[in-house]
């Protein structure tokens, strides 16, 4: 026992310890001998003297210590050491990459090295500043995730096959130039070049050596089929001039002399195949999802993931076409379980030990998604502007900004990726943050496969054709037909208790609509009002919206709601005010037991922990804590992110009964409700009021009916004034969501990201947008036309345009420029005033349509359509001839002569003069004649009409349509090249300058055809159709070009203003190089140009850091406002300044061409904030920042975050140009920002 007791006591010196330490040399290794003793050391005299560190020693003698430095003579204590000049060592440059390696040989079968290759090494000189391939070195380690502005991003994926216009721009080029004279000796921006013709043999003759023919033997391990093909076409085109023998292609190997010879001579006399037309490209699949996927377990025995429920048959389809690695766009209804295609893919990648990116549109949705998929996977990572959580996770959840910035620096993380989810794409129709999706689509790698999830939308087969386009891959397509939950509508008009059971069914489950409902609903209304007129007399309200009406409304609806079992609540209103107004108004009602109040309590007790004492006080914070303890919750963005997470959190788990929210409630937050209730059908969309639309009501209405909980989901409209028109309910409740629609648009970082990057251009960014998709989907077949046509127009026999015919191209030309001018001039007639008057009953018009051609006709009516005038014409035709077209005779080509052209040769019946009644369009109208007849439109019109019908036919016509039928026939004879028109500048008072130039234009051109010569000539009819059909077709191939190139782009106008406006404000150089100002601009999340302008002005480096984040505070908030008098007089000067470099922006643009005038650019600045902004830098509680300006407090909370971000980007910006002063303050500013109430973590992380 007592030796127990001297083991555990420890010894009293380590030396009288049972061992000794021994260093051995100075590396810092020790042993231990079994002996005790000192420690010892095997050098002899200790460790090696060693020099002070050089920083503390100059630290401790010029910076701790300075007194020893001289008072008078400071010039003798600068010390210097003369630099040895070593001009060698400027010619010393890196070894170039090893070209190539050795690679083993071994035996199939056993596997012995039977040799060595010499293999050439590809992209061995690539890095990220110079290359866009998934091959080059990844950059460092702390560049992995976010990438760098300076590098590259990687190659966009379809964007590796060049256009056509890129081959025949390259064929010219290569067809122009002269091997002789054309090759350059100096390069461009040198002075002097090589010569390199040698000095000791006399330069050879022109033509009997080129730089071609001296590349011709070389073999440079082509083998490529453009080069073999460019050899072949080379061959033939020397073979036929007769010249020196020509590169020919390697011989083909054969087993004889005859085979190869027999082989040749077929290849050669074989006629050439016709062109097959293109094969009809499918990119889009959609899928079959109401046959059940019986053998499901049997194709994917071990799944990835699994539930604990059965997938619906949708799931399982994308399941299906995820485990082939199959990109898919689901569009399925609200709550159908769209998740569960994300969850299964993240799954996926983890089991492939890759990674996968969710993105979402709104930062609230990215936390909620981490706090789901990281219970259910663990490996989940969160990117937001403020928080980087786990970076280095197999899934991330980011916004789709960071995605695209991600994308643009060149990010590592890329290379990994297998899966990108896009959730709640339709998103893509937001007009401000739309565009980003499309970038992001457009850029992504080509090895990354896409998952789009969206509600229903009548376009997905286009959306999803046009990213299988984008793409070169397919997408599949899968929908679904109903909802798991289906809604029934309801129209309420109640409002005290006596009138809560005034609930009218509008829609039931099944989608049909109830009339009767609709009626009842409007009774009851016009019963209430009639008795409120015998009461208080016969003025009746026009708005019963008020806060004691409104109180009365949701009473008696909530009690109605309760007694029915039909809680919890949604209810969605379009106004933050109205919101808290309702909320606060509704004290008497209290919707939770006792044991439902302690949780509230106890969970809204651990939630405020996190906050300061001050800001559990917040008046915000009270009043929502003692709505959320009896069941009232309100959601909007000018709460506190906060206390909207502990709303959303608590309505999870069934405690809020009643909540109060805006439209944002509904996007994509999986939390449904029992009833979801609409306080209007109109909202403010930021310009004007307007009813719902069918895609928005749907989206907020899905929200109703849990599954697995409720049989049917609630839908309640309040008609808190008169009953809406039930065309307007039809419309929005029955009526197709919105379409996707593009809202591409070019931004300066945009062009900046790709002006930097040699190998992209701008342009292929507009070509691939899905604004430019409807025409650039037939970009295959008008590419094969092209060629059909160059090809036909090649066989085509050149016309004969000498002697008398030497001005046959001309004549041509005017005749068509005649009558280009003519339907200019007509075009404006028939859109002005006066032209539309004088196209009245009984005007005699000439008619040019697809049916009739120079025909003369009678207005019998004109009606209106929402678009265009419609013009009932009695007109001209002939006998309807026979239907078989073997009966009919071959079409004469019509030549014109000048008569012709000059006139308009008015069609006259060749047999008995027959009549028909068309529909005209303004356009259908060639000329409009000064003749008016008395004519009864609506007999002639019933005549017609009768005797469509099989039993009237043979019947004839009533005299009226007879006299007007001849009066037509002896105009047309009596005037072939046609009756008087109305002159447009005299008779119709047209003052236009293009109709008065146009007119004596037209008058010049009849001038120059009858004046023509080539009409006199024998040949001229042979020789002009020659013509026109070679300039048809040229016609044709030059509309075909204008469709394939950029020049039809739409935004390319703007895109060259906007890059006059990098030019001239010095971002690019006139060659388009991106300078050092536009690379800052690159690494700016908004306002990419006014942050970049104050910058390099030194704006901001002479201010404090507060007083920055003040200033730039204009930028991010949203909130409009003065700055007020009581600033300080640096941040009045400040404001000032940042409003005058916005003024010289905006009068950059102005002067450049953008439509977006001076006012409307420097009026986006709102500095209603700046003097909150700036007290709370310098350390103010935000329970006093309440007082200083009306703002929500979310609003608040939301700007001082993004302008954190906005600090964080400019120190990146400051440190590379060269800042640390800047770059320092603002890593300040961040820091002073990011504190208390305004930054605390999400509930959601945690």
């Amino acid at each position: 026992m007592m030796e127990t007791e001297r083991l555990v006591l420890p010894p009293p010196d380590p030396l009288h310890l049972p061992l000794r330490a021994v260093e051995l040399g100075c590396t810092g290794r020790w042993e231990l001998l079994n002996v005790p003793g000192a420690p010892v050391s095997t050098l002899p005299h200790g460790l090696p003297p060693c020099a002070p560190d050089l920083q503390q020693e100059a630290e401790q003698l010029f910076l701790a210590s300075p007194a020893w430095l001289p008072l008078h003579s400071v010039e003798h204590a600068a010390r210097k050491w003369q630099r040895k000049t070593d001009p060698w060592s400027l010619l010393a440059a890196t070894g170039a990459p090893v070209p190539s390696d050795l690679q083993a040989q071994r035996h199939p079968t056993t596997g012995q090295i039977l040799g060595y290759k010499e293999v050439l090494l590809e992209n061995t000189n690539l890095s990220a500043t110079t290359s866009l391939s998934l091959r080059r070195p990844p950059g460092p380690v702390s560049q992995s995730l976010w990438g760098n502005p300076t590098q590259y991003p990687f190659w966009p994926g379809g964007m590796d096959e060049p256009t056509l216009t890129e081959l025949s721009a390259r064929e010219e080029a290569e067809e122009e130039i002269d091997f002789e004279k054309d090759l350059l000796t100096v390069p461009p921006g040198f002075k002097k070049g090589v010569n390199f013709v040698p000095k000791d043999h006399p330069a050879p003759a022109p033509g009997l050596l080129s730089l071609s023919r001296l590349l011709e033997p070389l073999d440079l391990g082509g083998g490529d089929e453009d080069e073999s093909e460019a050899a072949g076409q080379t061959e033939g085109r020397r073979g036929d001039a007769g010249s020196a023998p020509s590169c020919r292609a390697p011989l083909a190997r054969a087993s004889s002399l005859e085979d190869l010879v027999l082989k040749e001579a077929s290849t050669v006399v074989a006629p050439p195949e016709p062109p097959k037309p293109p094969a009809q490209e499918q990119w889009a699949v959609p899928v079959d999802v109401t046959s059940p996927v019986g053998d499901f377990y049997r194709l994917i025995p071990h799944p990835a993931f699994q539930w604990p429920f059965e997938p619906d048959v949708f799931q399982k389809q994308a399941i299906l076409h995820l485990e082939q690695h199959n990109s898919v766009f689901v569009a399925a209804h609200t709550s159908a379980g769209k998740t569960v295609v994300a969850e299964y893919a993240i799954a996926l990648a983890q089991k492939h030990m890759t990674r996968t990116i969710y993105t979402s549109p709104i930062k609230a949705l990215s936390n909620q998604k981490f706090r789901d998929f990281r219970n259910t996977f663990g490996d989940v990572g969160l990117l937001t502007g403020d928080v980087q959580l786990h970076p280095e996770a197999s899934c991330l959840i980011m916004t789709t900004e960071i995605l695209r910035s991600m994308l643009y620096s060149g990010s590592d993380v890329i290379r990994d990726l297998e899966w990108v989810i896009f959730d709640e794409v339709h998103y893509i129709n937001d007009a401000e943050r739309g565009v980003v999706w499309e970038e992001v689509l457009i850029m992504l790698p080509d090895h990354v496969s896409i998952i789009l999830l969206s509600a229903t939308v009548p376009n997905a087969l286009e959306f999803a054709d046009w990213i299988g386009r984008l793409k070169r891959r397919q997408i599949y397509v899968i929908s679904t037909l109903t909802r798991p939950v289906p809604l029934e509508h309801y129209l309420f008009t109640g409002n005290s208790p006596k009138t809560q059971g005034e609930l009218f069914l509008l829609l039931d489950s099944r989608g049909a609509f109830h009339t009767k409902g609709y009626y009842a609903a409007v009774e009851a209304k016009k019963e209430r009002m009639s008795k409120h007129a015998q009461t208080f007399g016969a003025k009746q309200p026009t708005h019963q919206g008020g806060p004691a009406q409104d109180r009365g409304v949701y009473l008696s609806l909530l009690a109605s709601l309760r007694t029915r079992a039909q809680l919890p609540v949604v209810v969605f209103t379009f106004s933050r005010g109205r919101c808290d107004e309702q909320a606060s108004g509704l004290t008497s009602l209290d919707l939770t037991t006792s044991s439902e109040k302690s949780e509230i309590h106890l969970f809204l007790q651990r939630c405020l922990a996190r906050l300061r004492g001050s800001d559990r006080q917040l008046p915000q914070v009270l009043h929502m804590s003692e709505l959320l303890h009896r069941g009232l919750g309100v959601h909007h963005s000018g709460i506190l992110p906060i206390l909207k997470e502990i709303v959303e959190m608590l309505f999870s788990r069934g405690l809020v009964k009643v909540l109060f929210a805006t439209e944002t409630f509904a996007m994509g937050v999986n939390m449904p409700a029992r009833t979801v209730v609409f306080d209007s059908m109109r909202k403010h969309d930021g310009s004007t009021f307007r009813d719902l639309l069918p895609g928005e009501y749907v989206q907020m209405a899905g929200r109703a009916g849990r599954r697995g909980l409720d049989p049917t989901g609630t839908v309640i409209l309040l008609c808190k004034g008169r009953v809406p028109e039930m065309a307007d309910l039809h419309r929005m409740v029955m009526g197709k969501p919105s379409q996707l629609q593009s809202q591409f648009r070019l931004t300066y970082t945009m062009i900046l990201n790709l002006l930097r990057v040699d190998a992209l251009r701008v342009e292929d960014m507009m070509k691939r947008s899905f604004s430019e998709f409807p025409s650039r989907k037939d970009s295959k077949a008008q590419e094969q036309a092209l060629a059909e046509l160059a090809k036909k127009l090649g066989s085509l026999e050149a016309p004969d345009v000498t002697g008398q015919l030497v001005d046959l191209p001309e004549y041509y030309s005017w005749g068509e420029e005649l009558m280009e001018t003519r339907s200019t001039i007509q075009r404006r007639i028939v859109e002005s005033v006066n032209g539309l008057k004088s196209l009245s009953v009984g005007r005699v018009v000439v008619v040019k349509s697809e049916e009739h051609h120079n025909t003369l006709g009678v207005i019998l009516q004109v009606s209106s359509t929402s678009t265009s005038r419609v013009f009932t014409t009695l007109v001209l035709c002939d006998k309807p001839r026979p239907e078989d077209p073997q009966a009919r005779g071959p079409a004469t080509a019509h030549v014109p002569q000048p008569d012709d052209l000059v006139g308009f040769k008015l069609f006259l019946p060749e047999g008995p003069c027959e009549h028909t009644v068309a529909k005209l369009q303004p356009g259908d109208v060639a000329a409009i004649t000064t003749k008016v007849l008395r004519v009864s439109g609506e007999k002639i019109l019933e005549d017609f009409s009768r005797r469509q019908q099989p039993k009237f036919r043979k019947e004839p016509p009533l005299a009226a349509v007879t006299a007007a039928v001849q009066e037509l026939l002896r105009l047309a004879q009596a005037h072939p090249a046609g009756p008087p028109t109305l002159d447009p500048v005299n008779d119709l008072q047209l003052k236009d300058v293009s109709v008065v130039e146009g007119g004596l234009r037209a008058r010049k051109l009849e001038e120059l055809i009858r004046g023509a010569q080539c009409v006199h000539s024998p040949r001229f009819p042979a020789q002009y159709l020659k013509l026109r059909e070679r300039m048809q077709i040229e016609k044709e191939m030059e509309r075909l070009r204008f469709l394939l190139s950029d020049q039809s782009l739409l935004l390319l106008p703007e895109y060259h203003q906007r890059v006059e406006v990098l030019r001239t404000l010095g971002y690019v150089d006139e060659a388009g190089t991106v300078k050092l100002a536009g690379r800052v601009a690159c690494a700016m999340s908004s306002h990419e140009l006014l942050l970049t302008e104050l910058m390099f002005d030194n704006a901001l480096s002479a201010l404090r850091p507060e007083e920055i984040a003040a200033l730039l505070s204009g930028l991010v908030c949203q909130s409009p406002g003065d700055p007020g008098d009581q600033l300080p007089s640096t941040l009045k000067q400040g404001v000032e300044r940042v409003r005058a470099v916005a003024q010289r922006i905006g009068e950059v643009q102005v002067a450049c061409g953008l439509n977006q005038t001076v006012e409307e650019f420097v009026g986006e600045l709102n500095f209603g904030l700046v003097e909150v902004v700036y007290e709370w830098a310098r350390g103010m509680p935000f329970s006093e920042l309440a007082g200083l300006s009306g703002t929500p407090e979310g609003l608040v909370v939301r700007c001082i975050q993004r302008l954190a971000e906005m600090c964080r980007s400019l120190r990146g910006a400051a440190r590379l140009v060269g800042e640390p002063v800047l770059g320092a303050k603002m890593e300040t500013a961040a820091t002073l920002l990011r504190r208390d109430i305004v930054f605390a973590a999400s509930l959601y992380t945690q």
